[in-house]
């Protein structure tokens, strides 16, 4: 029998981080293995998210807890806007819908509002946005991963050494332009020809708790939080408020 006194107290006696736009939890699920508890936020409902999460705007919400003084529950604050304005990527979720549709420029407000809590934080974005620092940049290679999926993080209010990008062994299996082409890395996006199964993209991203393509799709590994949450934890002085 589970022991729920147990898992409250491990969270309480853990720094605390809010996972916002936080999808089925892969970056969540990355700063909890670094040592956080997790709280989400997302739009769309989320049964999959193995944490608590609060289900509404991300930015209503972080509005919201600086408000009412409960942001000061949290150490740190992980970010991933809907990437499809001003973004060469087209994959994403609509913020009221939960997948495609109109595109809206989320990072502005989102930055806006983080710096307001005086929190350290991280904005995740793919390649192709220019309105972010691209303070780290991160590769499945470099975690000996299935994807290449190459995410490009602002870091603010702290700071990391960069990571070396490491040379890719290969392709990314799938056609391109009518031509199969194979190679170690499947294609964690769409479902066109070539396209990984459901199983081979959890494999590949080392994601487990959900089979739900669109979520797999819209993931980032959670080697790379869980590498930034270390990274973050080893270079700050925290008091843990339960």
């Amino acid at each position: 029998m589970t022991d729920h006194t147990d898992i409250r107290r491990e969270r309480a006696l853990r720094p605390r981080a809010l996972d916002l736009y936080s999808c089925a939890g892969a970056a969540g699920t990355g700063y909890q293995r670094a040592g956080f508890a997790v709280d989400g936020c997302d739009i769309a409902d989320r049964p999959n998210y193995p944490f608590p999460y609060h289900r509404g705007d991300a930015l209503e919400h972080l509005a919201h807890l600086i408000t009412t003084g409960e942001i000061r529950r949290y150490v740190f604050v992980h970010a991933s806007p809907p990437c499809q304005d001003k973004c060469t990527l087209t994959v994403g979720t609509n913020r009221s819908q939960g997948w495609g549709g109109a595109h809206e420029d989320l990072v502005a407000p989102t930055r806006e509002l983080l710096e307001r809590t005086g929190l350290p934080y991280v904005i995740e974005q793919p390649n192709g946005r220019a309105d972010i620092r691209k303070d780290l940049t991160l590769c499945g290679e470099m975690f000996g991963l299935g994807v290449i999926r190459h995410r490009n993080f602002e870091l603010g209010g702290w700071t990391t050494p960069r990571l070396a990008h490491v040379p890719h062994r290969g392709r990314v299996r799938g056609y391109r332009h009518g031509r199969f082409y194979d190679g170690p890395y499947v294609a964690a996006y769409g479902n066109g020809g070539g396209k990984p199964t459901v199983p081979e993209l959890q494999a590949a991203m080392g994601i487990t708790w959900t089979d739900v393509r669109e979520e797999l799709t819209e993931a980032i590994p959670p080697a790379y939080t869980e590498w930034i949450g270390r990274a973050f934890l080893a270079t700050a002085e925290l008091g843990v408020a339960a």
